[in-house]
């Protein structure tokens, strides 16, 4: 297949191989590739918008048995400095994020040995019945799959406890790199890939709204990158017809400031712009069943996002009133509402708030 069958191909949103992706990824130039993620973006919305949302993202805790390589934020249980988040101290976030104009909490924390399915019901439902109006936007794969082996319960139980209980929608994080051989490596104790992917085909089974993410630019090849896209692609296509699915995808660089990975086996973050603003068009060229693509400022800065609007990104996800893991690991880029929204204008566009789900605020 010569170069243009293949551009081709991509424009008709059809679905390319690993190899078909590799030689678009490796050998077109900059401006042909984002061309292409452009176009395929404008077909899926029109509209001249970029969305973003404000959200608060709180650590439940900071105790997690999973030993990421990549991750300097978790602590043993006996650490000096862990910590479960209290009902007063959540109290106090979420109406600062309320005064900022938020109604979403991003919950996220790690593989705690202590903590039953009990505990996140109880949680949620205490949130709730404070803050009724506010999303929970919490967890993600690995804990389901954490809680679920621990209680005995199946993926799918664990979810319908933790809806019933408040739990709006199910991140996509804890994906890193979607392929064994990596995740062998990088998480051990972690959830392994099918289970990642199981997980997120009963919440699509749920109608649950998901979203999903990919970590990158550490010991991954290109094919195992796009073998992350291909499997999120095959999960979506796999939902029920008419079912939310996976709303949203981001992909992100690996920040390595002292991390295991850094310090002890040498994997630095080589990721460059060019190379970042190419996986935000491979991902929406190999995507085409996902509605959109976020660009990661926070871990790329301002005018690379900027850049990656014409790439095929749609979104530029959250301002981030409080984030600790990414950021404890060198990723320093902050915004507030006015700073996001003049960086969306800046690059062309409108900015459009919205909620989880996707729908216009």
């Amino acid at each position: 297949m010569t170069d243009n069958q293949l551009i081709y191909k991509a424009l008709q949103s059809e679905f390319l191989t690993i190899q078909e992706g590799k030689v678009l990824f490796e050998t077109l130039p900059l401006a042909d590739l984002m061309m292409i993620g452009n176009e395929l973006r404008k077909k899926l919305h029109p509209e001249n918008n970029v969305t973003w949302i404000i959200d608060r993202n709180v650590n439940i805790t900071n105790v997690c048995i999973s030993g990421c390589k990549f991750c300097n934020f978790y602590r043993n249980g006996k650490s000096p400095d862990a910590y479960i988040t209290s009902i007063p101290e959540y109290c106090s976030k979420i109406e600062e994020m309320k005064r900022l104009g938020g109604r979403q909490l991003l919950l996220q924390g790690g593989l705690h040995p202590k903590l039953s399915i009990d505990f996140y019901e109880n949680l949620f439902a205490d949130l709730k019945s404070r803050y009724p109006e506010v999303r929970l936007h919490a967890l993600g794969p690995p804990e389901i799959a954490w809680l679920a082996k621990k209680e005995k319960l199946s993926f799918v139980i664990v979810l319908e406890r933790l809806v019933a209980a408040g739990l709006d929608s199910l991140p996509g994080a804890g994906a890193e790199i979607l392929v064994d051989r990596v995740r062998n490596i990088l998480s051990p104790a972690k959830c392994n890939t099918g289970e990642w992917l199981d997980v997120m085909r009963a919440a699509h089974q749920m109608n649950l709204t998901t979203s999903a993410t990919m970590m990158f630019g550490h010991i991954e090849s290109i094919e195992e990158r796009l073998e992350h896209l291909i499997a999120i692609r095959t999960v979506q296509a796999e939902k029920p017809l008419g079912h939310k699915g996976f709303l949203n995808f981001v992909p992100w660089p690996f920040q390595d400031d002292r991390t295991v990975l850094k310090e002890k086996s040498g994997v630095f973050n080589k990721v460059t712009p060019e190379e970042y603003i190419r996986m935000i068009a491979i991902s929406r060229i190999m995507l085409p069943n996902v509605a959109n693509i976020q660009a990661s400022w926070l871990t790329v800065g301002k005018d690379t996002a900027q850049l990656c609007l014409h790439a095929g990104a749609n979104d530029f996800g959250s301002i981030m009133i409080e984030e600790n893991v990414v950021s404890v690991a060198g990723a320093s880029n902050k915004f507030d509402a006015e700073g996001i929204q003049q960086a969306i204008r800046d690059a062309g566009f409108e900015p459009a708030l919205r909620d989880q789900d996707f729908t216009l605020q």
